[in-house]
């Protein structure tokens, strides 16, 4: 354990650490965390002066909403009404997961969660450290954490303790905390699911797929967020943008990074950026290889895009924001 120059960085999650992370969040604090995506940046949902410092920490627009993040199941009552029967049977079958659920809100989802919409965003992470610190924090009394990716905003989303640090240390208060839980397992953001009316549709892909969900709820399901009135991050098309410009799906030149599944060969003078063996690899890799070309400070760099449905898709999405720049 090291105090860093502003927020405490805490490399070992003892239970004891998870109890002092979740009293900070009590308290009125930041807490920065792993989940099984990225590494979110929370504060306790239902203080209102709290969820202000994380917009003001990540330079975030006001009316972005925040996805809440619970402990299990039962907590999710409390935070939303008329939850449709596929809507339950989702979170069943992929909770605790890599999927947020736009529901319609109950009282005490406040506009300063929600970007002044009806609906709010709900999700159980899979991950062992942000369970254990959404469990504390009810134990202690508390109800939600609101948590958007702990990175500046329109940035390249973290997937380290180490690149929280990078982004956001600076903005962040003595008070404030960051938990270390090593990379993030899935690497690219959950799926975002709008079941605020009668038939779902994803507003933003990720690792639960089209087909896991339609196989799930027995429906064929919408992809166009276009159907849905309901804002959510990552769809503005300016995101998970590094300072080096990104290139899709062509030869990459010498001094150009590049990034592409390992059966593709470097060029002479390309510095690579990740050899990935499969698709779930190369979302593992990709904002940590956006960010490696930043650290290098390479002008420019391309990524060969993984084909095919699943998290193939989500991966194009990220990189097709990551082109227009920040």
């Amino acid at each position: 354990m090291h105090a860093m120059e502003k927020s405490e960085f805490l490399p070992s999650c003892s239970a004891d650490t998870i109890k002092r992370a979740a009293q900070s969040l009590i308290n009125g604090n930041l807490v920065a965390f792993p989940t099984e995506t990225v590494y979110g940046l929370g504060a306790d949902a239902l203080n209102s002066s709290a969820v202000a410092r994380i917009y003001d920490v990540k330079g975030r627009p006001h009316d972005h909403p925040l996805i809440v993040h619970v402990q299990d199941l039962n907590a999710i009552d409390e935070w939303v009404k008329e939850i449709p029967e596929y809507a339950i049977q989702l979170a069943r079958d992929f909770w605790p997961g890599p999927m947020t659920l736009i529901l319609n809100r109950s009282k005490i989802a406040g506009d300063f969660i929600t970007g002044g919409q009806d609906t709010v965003g709900i999700r159980i992470p899979d991950h062992p450290i942000a369970l254990a610190l959404l469990n504390s924090f009810h134990e202690m009394g508390g109800n939600g954490v609101a948590a958007p990716s702990a990175n500046r905003f329109g940035h390249v989303s973290p997937t380290s303790a180490q690149a929280v640090s990078q982004e956001i240390a600076d903005h962040m208060r003595d008070s404030d905390m960051i938990l270390d839980g090593g990379a993030c397992k899935v690497g690219v953001e959950s799926t975002i699911i709008d079941c605020s009316r009668n038939l779902p549709v994803i507003l933003r892909p990720g690792a639960i797929s089209v087909e896991m969900i339609e196989e799930s709820i027995q429906m064929k399901i919408k992809v166009n967020w276009r159907l849905s009135n309901v804002r959510v991050s990552g769809m503005l098309e300016k995101h998970y943008s590094p300072i080096s410009k990104v290139f899709l799906d062509q030869t990459p030149l010498a001094g150009q990074g590049f990034l592409a599944l390992s059966n593709i060969e470097t060029p002479p003078g390309v510095v690579r950026l990740g050899t990935p063996i499969n698709t779930e690899e190369f979302a593992q890799m990709l904002y940590q290889s956006l960010r490696r070309a930043d650290e290098l400070k390479l002008e420019s760099l391309v990524v060969q895009q993984p084909k095919g449905e699943g998290l193939a898709i989500a991966i194009r999405d990220r990189l097709s924001k990551a082109v227009n720049g920040r």
